[in-house]
């Protein structure tokens, strides 16, 4: 009755926990403390309320009696296990007085005696895994200023002790493990000691209890491992691993310890992630000890996958150990034969023979709740099977597992059951995207094994077949479409007449789909009749898959077929109309909009013209449609597509619908995925997100790829609207911007950054037309909202391609923004480049680290390649970045490029890439192209560069090089005069070399010749002209480089206008070669030749014919045909008007045929 009466007292204090004057605490009775700690079960909100204010009277007592009731004999294990998880609650939530912090120091000293002795003496498994969590996370804090000092010589009397049971023990490992995990370095000194104790434990086998100790001390090994840092104190534990892997194997076998095992196994792949090259010692015994647990069906099977899982792990781990596997006898044969296996566990279900939607990689189903690996009838194994195949040929590459595909993969398929050919055809399709680059070379063998499955009896192998050319198609485009068309296409169109199979009939329908991704009309046109016959009668199945696939293959031979498309025009038009007339209910609104994605299609196919008579109906359609169907999520993303691509077809005179589709399209770009859940679980888990004002259910990947189209749609708006997209520009910034960081899922933010541009140029133009509010105030402040948010965003990428992306679309936004850029943001973007520099450095000498592994082979070479290529990317992109802010804000941006100087000077040695040489050059000529005398103090540090890569091996570097000498020679002045004679030299190297004019060489030996040209103009007095002129004119015409065969071309009219000497040479020697030059040009054409040069050309001709003696002119005449003889002297005759003479010599002189270098001349009159 008393305990009573406190309660009904405290019930009468309007806020008992909240007292804040402590005279007002009616005082707890402690004496009652146990009873009232035992109402919690029965009466937990009145126990509660009591509780807080024992814990606001006198915190530390009330922990100190909780600790200490763990102990107490009368209580039961329910009992203690409830109190231990509410003494962890006290002292770690920081909002209660009972937080380790805010305890005395007496008491935190008591408290740590009694849970010391609580763990040497408690026998329940589930309180010493919570005892040794309070421990260890208090240990975290405590341990680095040594403020526990009791604790580490416990933990070691615990394991040496006699009197230890093997409960102190076990609570012992379970302890050094937790510590190894949580506080790393500060218990690594207890290595050495500890060594001989893991040891001996692992090596005991005599009890079962020391089995569990066993499996506890191998946790409490795997976390020593990973945080040891270096590879001599990691070595120490090679001895360990014997034990460890029997421990696994003992614990496997005892059906009691499998949960025990399991955990083990998760550590060991945790290893294999983290450490792989601690396992190579060992690997092949332990490679083995993992196939036996894989291979063994007594096991359960999340057993058999984690061991699995294991050895992909170790596959993967190709930055850490790059090859070691794939040295590992017969690994990839074994691993392969087992995974392939796996995919052996599928149930011929009757589901499979009705038909459900197919997943398109562009285009998700909403309707569809399987991935695209998975298929109807796969169990677990099966789907783990095909998962595990598609990383294995990633991580492993072509090379190697092509091999092993074609010696295991022909008997599965002429076996008898079905499984095994449905098994082989799967394989093909997973292993095709990682073994892509090997694969090629056998893709005939490939192709046939497939098709040859389309004639297969058993319906699920049909459809896998046609499943497997799905895939092959992606991961072999444009090749397999360009070579095997003739081969795919009739096969997929007799597998739309498989009446009996949906599925399969779906299926081919959708791997059209993927065909019509090669951009070639060509290739697909003369099968399109026959196609879209077989379409035609798909489109009245009364199945829906069929029927919605069918439109959807009709749809993309349109957007392929372009104006191929317009004599099934009228054919197919009616009945897609007829289809939106009657897509008024909900069975029919998957059709209606595919119906839509049909018609924009077919209208972006025939173009405007032919679409004009139908646009008003088709648009008012899909406003009833969508106004009708606005709230159902899986229809607004392809309406919002269909809308697209009506925009693309009537342009700006789409204005008037943009009222009915910017509100769902802003609403889809605002979606959010529940921030609570891991990036990498986000496509399975299952998101509640509101649209209008329902809250609906939906799959994570479904509703990301809803808002990457809608984001998506806002970039194409104002891409395609220009300055009439203005209204809507402030809106879709707001949600745009925001995007670059979103780092949850890559295409949104792809997509985000590639509207940056589009954006900032419709508001420019509006600016400029007048529309805009503000006018240059605004465009100023958008534009300078967004180059800081894309510098910004740059910086902190975590992926280097999306790094590359945004470093280009920055890039186009800066040429848009111009000079408005202002010093504080470009200070921004330079601060962002220096970071991604050094990032993308960082990178690389990781790269550099992993070619130094004892197990680096040719195949992991090329697997690096793409992430060097990557890195060259950002270095080139950063380069373009920089030429345009010179060429934007010229000396001005000088001090700037100082800055940047040390990271990009590193760039210019030897051992760099030739695009990476190249960019430097090409920020050099950029800067003496714009920078005027600025520039000059730079000569003496990028010239020798130049000097030494115009002899390059590689011909694009000694073309860059040798454009920027020609621009140092034009713009160096006295600067250069030291370099005149060693750059003739190099120039000499290139221009006499016996395969100068190769079609690989001939761009530089065209820039070296122009290089020569400036150095004969601007540096006459310090070069022997005599010599030198001459040879620069019988190396002409150039014609290749097209920008320095006109400046060449001008120069070379200036020189001969001003009858300079050295250039015709005595008694008019070099004429011949000039007028054959000049006659060459002219019958070449306009490409090397501007029309104000051919004119001057032909005037000097005249002039020449004019004025000459007689014998000079005779002496070339011979050299020329009759019929040349006869054109040159039609476009010479003085009745030709001036007006006329270009356009009438490149009609005519266009036919001339050139002898090499043999000089064209005219006859005497």
């Amino acid at each position: 009755m008393k305990l009573r009466r406190k309660w009904r007292r405290v019930r009468k204090a309007p806020q008992a926990p909240q007292v804040t004057e402590m005279d007002e605490v009616p005082r707890p009775d402690w004496d009652s403390f146990e009873t009232i700690f035992s109402n919690f079960m029965e009466n937990p909100e009145e126990a509660g309320v009591i509780f807080s204010i024992m814990i606001q009277v006198d915190p530390d007592s009330v922990v100190l009696k909780i600790a200490n009731s763990l102990g107490t004999v009368h209580n039961t294990d329910q009992s203690r296990e409830f109190n231990v998880a509410l003494l962890t609650r006290l002292l770690t939530n920081q909002d209660l007085g009972t937080n380790w912090n805010n305890l005395s120091v007496s008491s935190q000293s008591t408290l740590k005696c009694v849970l010391l002795d609580r763990i040497m003496l408690e026998e329940s498994k589930p309180i010493i895994t919570r005892l040794c969590d309070i421990v260890s996370d208090l240990a975290v804090s405590l341990l680095p200023d040594n403020n526990w000092p009791e604790l580490l010589p416990f933990l070691h009397k615990c394991l040496t002790d006699s009197t230890s049971n093997s409960c102190s023990r076990l609570s012992a490992f379970l302890l050094y493990a937790q510590l190894a995990d949580k506080t790393g370095e500060t218990v690594v000194g207890c290595v050495k000691d500890l060594h001989s104790l893991f040891l001996n434990t692992l090596n005991n086998d005599d009890t079962l209890n020391d089995l569990d100790v066993r499996i506890t001390a191998t946790m409490a090994v795997i976390r020593f491992i990973q945080c040891v840092s270096s590879l001599n104190e990691k070595a120490q534990f090679q001895d360990l691993l014997p034990g460890m892997m029997r421990t696994l194997t003992d614990a496997l076998s005892n059906n009691d310890l499998e949960d025990a095992a399991v955990n083990v196994l998760n550590l060991f792949i945790e290893l294999a992630r983290n450490e792989p090259k601690f396992l190579r010692r060992q690997l092949v015994v332990i490679v083995g000890t993992m196939f036996e647990i894989a291979e063994n069906k007594s096991l359960e099977v999340e057993i058999r996958h984690l061991a699995v899982e294991f050895m992909l792990t170790l596959v993967e781990a190709k930055e850490k150990v790059p090859g070691m596997m794939k040295k590992v006898p017969l690994f990839t044969n074994t691993c392969f034969a087992i995974l392939l296996n796996l995919t052996l566990d599928i149930k011929d279900e009757p589901r499979f023979h009705t038909a459900e939607p197919i997943w398109h990689s562009d285009k998700p189903s909403w309707h569809w709740t399987e991935k695209q690996h998975e298929v109807s009838g796969a169990t677990k194994s099966c789907s783990f099977g095909l998962n595990c195949l598609k990383r294995l040929s990633i991580a492993l590459g072509g090379k190697t597992v092509t091999p092993i595909a074609m010696e295991q993969l022909p008997s599965y398929l002429v076996a008898p059951e079905w499984e095994k050919r449905h098994a082989a055809l799967l394989a093909i399709a997973q292993i095709s995207e990682g073994s892509s680059k090997v694969m090629i070379r056998y893709l005939e063998q490939f192709v046939n094994m497939v098709l040859h499955s389309f004639h297969d009896p058993h319906p699920r192998v049909r459809w896998a077949a046609v499943h497997a050319i799905y895939q092959l198609l992606i991961h072999f485009c444009p090749h397999l479409q360009a070579q095997y068309h003739n081969q795919i296409l009739p096969a997929l169109a007799a597998a739309m007449d498989d009446c009996q199979n949906p599925r399969v009939q779906a299926f081919a329908a959708a791997s059209v789909v993927i065909f019509c991704q090669f951009e070639s009309p060509e290739t697909i046109e003369p099968y399109v009749d026959g196609l879209l016959k077989k379409l035609v009668v798909l489109l009245q199945n009364d199945n829906q898959m069929v029927h919605e696939e069918a439109l959807i293959a009709l749809g993309a031979i349109a957007d392929l077929s372009k104006e191929h498309f317009h004599k099934y025009y009228d054919f197919v038009m009616p009945y897609l109309k007829a289809l939106l007339v009657n897509a008024n209910d909900k069975s029919d609104e998957a059709l209606g909009r595919n119906a839509f994605q049909c018609i924009s299609s077919v209208g972006m196919a025939v173009g405007k013209e032919k679409f004009r008579d139908d646009i008003k109906q088709v648009m008012d359609l899909l406003k009833l449609f969508q106004e009708s169907q606005v709230k159902d999520f899986d229809t607004i993303p392809h309406i919002l597509v269909a809308w697209i691509k009506i925009c693309k077809v009537i342009g700006k005179d789409f204005l008037p619908y943009m009222s009915i589709i910017m509100p769902p399209t802003v609403e889809f770009s605002q979606l959010e995925p529940d921030k609570t859940v891991p990036s990498d679980e986000l496509d399975d888990s299952i998101h509640k997100v509101k649209l209008r004002d329902e809250i609906i259910c939906i799959r994570g990947e479904i509703l990301l790829w809803a808002k990457s189209v809608a984001v998506s749609v806002l970039g194409s708006f104002a891409e395609m609207l220009e300055e009439d997209f203005y209204p809507w520009i402030s809106q879709a910034a707001s949600i745009l911007v925001p995007l670059l960081k979103f780092y949850i899922h890559r295409d949104t933010r792809e997509i985000a950054c590639k509207a940056m541009s589009p954006l900032l140029l419709s508001a420019k133009l509006a600016t400029v037309k007048g529309t805009a509010q503000g006018g240059n105030d605004y465009f100023n402040q958008l534009s300078g909202h967004i180059i800081l948010a894309m510098g910004d965003a740059l910086s902190s990428e975590p992926e280097t391609k999306v790094c590359v992306t945004k470093l280009q679309e920055l890039n186009r936004c800066l040429v848009i923004c111009g000079q408005i850029v202002n010093e504080a943001q470009i200070r921004s973007i330079i601060d962002e480049i220096k970071h991604v520099i050094a990032e993308s450095s960082r990178r690389k000498g990781e790269l550099s680290e992993r070619v130094k592994s004892e197990d680096f082979d040719a195949e992991e070479a090329e697997l690096l390649r793409d992430e060097r290529e990557q890195e060259v990317e950002i270095f080139k992109n950063i380069g373009y970045l920089v030429t345009i802010l010179i060429k934007t804000f010229k000396a001005a941006f000088l001090p700037f490029l100082d800055e940047l100087s040390s990271y990009i000077m590193p760039m210019m040695g030897k051992d760099k890439t030739t695009e990476e040489r190249n960019t430097c050059i090409y920020v050099f000529d950029h800067l003496v192209g714009f920078c005027g005398e600025a520039a000059l103090k730079y000569f003496d540090t990028y010239l020798p560069f130049l000097l030494d890569w115009s002899n390059d091996e590689n011909p694009r570097v000694r073309k860059n090089a040798l454009y920027g000498l020609r621009i140092c020679a034009e713009k160096g002045g006295s600067i250069f005069k030291p370099f005149v004679g060693e750059a003739l030299s190099r120039i000499n190297v290139v221009i006499t070399h016996f395969n100068a004019r190769e079609p690989e060489n001939v761009e530089a030996y065209d820039n070296a010749v122009s290089a020569l040209g400036k150095i004969c103009q601007f540096h006459r007095a310090n070069i022997d002209s005599a010599q030198i002129i001459p040879t620069w004119l019988n190396c002409l015409p150039i014609k290749d480089d097209v920008y320095e065969a006109k400046a060449v071309l001008n120069q070379l009219c200036s020189m001969v206008e001003r009858s300079d000497t050295e250039l015709l040479g005595p008694n008019y020697l070099h004429l011949p070669k000039v007028i054959s030059v000049f006659s060459e040009v002219l019958c070449a054409g306009d490409d090397v030749v501007t029309e104000d040069t051919a004119n001057r050309m032909i005037h000097l001709l005249r002039h020449f014919k004019e004025t000459l003696p007689p014998a000079t002119l005779a002496s070339a005449r011979a050299l020329l045909l009759p019929q040349q003889e006869m054109e040159l002297e039609s476009i010479l005759s003085p009745d030709q008007k001036d007006t006329n003479i270009s356009a009438r010599a490149m009609k005519l002189l266009c036919r001339l045929v050139t002898c090499g270098n043999q000089t064209l001349c005219w006859p005497n009159d």
